[in-house]
């Protein structure tokens, strides 16, 4: 099946929000956007602004595929070009349009249409993806000094970070979020109706947690599963431009994992969520074995990054601990538990381990005692180094080994951010950077800190965007 090209035309002085609802219309018509800005002879005195920032300014839209500079009349464009559908401002619909006969001339239409003016503010919805108000960020200064960490020695572990090679395990996630326009109510039943304006993918799961250590500085190869699909495809495209060397092994039995956020003036209205939660088979489980013995030998960092989607059966866990810690790999884990039920304990011998308050409880089974005792109880069972206890937006809570038998530290960290946009990508970032910090020789105070720190960045924009290095050295000066 051929892709409907649809071709807009004219001088584009500014792009404004009737420009930016056309385009969105025009995209909608077909499959590729191809917008012909005439050049400043053809535009004439129409023309207020030089013809290459025209051009650039058509470029910069998300909804254009191509656009060039137009340097003869526009029935010669179509002429060569052959658009499947040519779309003009509604404006033209009862003038003359020059377009109509070359379009019949081979079957082409010639569609009116301004758009919708909902369409006109999506650039500022884009914008909730990508900015970031860093003054909601406050530094915890005492509990730095009670711990005598200095700025100096957080932006050498930092510097650090760049030195390190990292292998992270576990399942891939993608997130989508649609952006919706409200409708109002339904007049059939009580049911809110929106209109779907614009979607954002993202890398997530594991492999956003992966992403993460790549802007962060580090060498990393990701090992997961994925269906055969279009979503894999996109996975694919985001790892290679993050810098994460991917190994994502194909399961014909499932989709690779998509979750749809529907969301509306900043809140979200529903999750949708497309996954296959059965165990991979035991062909697959030897596969991941092989891929993590190639990298093995060379790496300081192991990571499983795990979402109970059966990406890491317990025997296989089993054999990459055993493997990993004969060779004295600094060892992490997570196992979110967000609307199913895992267990965080089954990642034993962790030099760090970063559940919260509820996964916690989920595997000691332990619903009353207070949260040192609940981290105590879970670092025996689990038989790990240091508990990273998440409590959402009261912080963190350390629990601590100072090396010294039966000997443990308690502290907490308060969230750094108050003013949370998105809190979804919190624990991926606190999880990879804490983790980090431990393999460059840093003490949990300053792994706790720095995975703070990370989370505070992280949750003051909406989706999933690797954090970078620059971002954490900045908050530091």
């Amino acid at each position: 099946m051929t892709e409907r090209v649809v071709l807009v035309s004219g001088h584009f002085n500014i792009l404004h929000p009737g420009h930016l609802r056309l385009l969105r219309y025009a995209k909608e018509c077909g499959d590729r956007l191809v917008v012909a800005v005439e050049s400043d002879r053809i535009a004439g005195n129409a023309a207020h602004v030089p013809e290459i920032l025209r051009l650039e300014g058509v470029q910069s839209n998300n909804w254009v595929n191509e656009a060039f500079i137009a340097d003869e009349p526009i029935t010669e464009v179509i002429s060569r070009i052959r658009p499947d559908i040519v779309v003009k401002g509604k404006e033209h619909e009862l003038r003359f349009n020059p377009e109509l006969a070359v379009l019949e001339s081979y079957g082409g239409r010639l569609l009116f249409s301004s758009g919708e003016m909902v369409f006109s503010s999506l650039d500022l919805i884009r914008k909730e993806f990508k900015n970031i108000d860093t003054k909601s960020i406050t530094l915890p200064n005492e509990y730095l000094a009670r711990h005598g960490v200095t700025k100096e020695r957080l932006t050498y572990l930092l510097q650090q970070f760049s030195r390190l090679k990292v292998c992270v395990i576990g399942d891939l996630i993608i997130d989508e979020y649609i952006t919706c326009h409200p409708l109002g109510m339904s007049q059939e039943d009580t049911t809110i109706v929106v209109m779907p304006v614009d979607t954002t993918r993202f890398i997530g799961g594991a492999g956003i947690v992966a992403a993460h250590a790549a802007g962060l500085g580090a060498s990393v190869r990701f090992i997961s599963v994925t269906g055969n699909d279009t979503v894999r495809e996109f996975a694919i495209a985001g790892f290679a431009e993050s810098g994460v060397e991917a190994r994502l092994l194909v399961d014909e039995s499932r989709p690779t994992t998509l979750k749809q956020r529907y969301r509306s003036k900043g809140k979200s209205l529903l999750r949708v969520s497309h996954l296959h939660q059965g165990a991979i088979s035991v062909s697959l489980q030897e596969q991941m074995l092989q891929e993590l013995e190639e990298v093995i030998e060379e790496i300081d960092l192991l990571v499983f990054s795990d979402f109970n989607y059966g990406c890491l059966p317990q025997a296989l866990v089993e054999r990459i601990v055993a493997i990993a810690a004969a060779r004295g790999v600094v060892l992490a884990a997570d196992s979110q538990s967000s609307s199913q039920v895992g267990d965080i304990s089954r990642f034993r011998g962790m030099d760090l381990l970063t559940p919260t308050e509820r996964e916690a409880r989920i595997s000691t089974r332990n619903r009353e005692d207070g949260l040192v005792v609940l981290a105590e109880q879970l670092r025996q069972q689990a038989s790990a180094n240091n508990i990273l206890l998440k409590l959402g937006e009261e912080g963190l809570l350390i629990h601590a080994g100072d090396g010294k038998a039966d000997e443990w530290l308690t502290d907490r960290v308060d969230a750094l951010n108050s003013i949370p946009k998105d809190v979804a990508g919190a624990g991926d970032s606190l999880l990879i950077t804490s983790a980090m910090t431990m393999a460059s020789r840093g003490n949990i105070w300053e792994a706790a800190f720095l995975g703070s720190l990370a989370a505070a960045v992280q949750v003051g924009r909406v989706g999933n965007t690797p954090i970078q290095s620059q971002e954490l050295l900045r908050e530091l000066i």
